[in-house]
């Protein structure tokens, strides 16, 4: 391949993957499992570990307290939030 043949190639594919690929899974809007770990980040801090093994077995705790419906309910919420993230364009939503 010659050194004026890549860059056109590697221009080219970036042109496509830009119009192909959209990196959703970064978004809290599109991400579930950002609103759990938030949400056991918030139940562990509360409780005030001390050290690292208090935080583990606290950890072991509260995600033993997570009912499945919230889960489901996270997901429930999944398509008003990404007809809003289509709505505002990809920009921040209320959510």
């Amino acid at each position: 391949m010659t050194p004026s043949i890549l860059p056109k190639l590697l221009q080219n594919g970036l042109r496509t993957t830009k119009s192909r690929y959209w990196s959703g899974y970064q978004s809290p809007d599109l991400n579930p499992i950002e609103t759990l770990w938030a949400e056991l980040k918030t139940c562990v801090q509360a409780r005030r570990p001390t050290n690292l093994t208090q935080l583990h077995q606290l950890c072991q705790e509260e995600c033993a307290k997570i009912h499945p419906t919230y889960c489901g309910k996270l997901l429930e919420g999944y398509p008003k939030h990404l007809a809003q993230v289509k709505q505002f364009k990809g920009n921040a939503t209320k959510y």
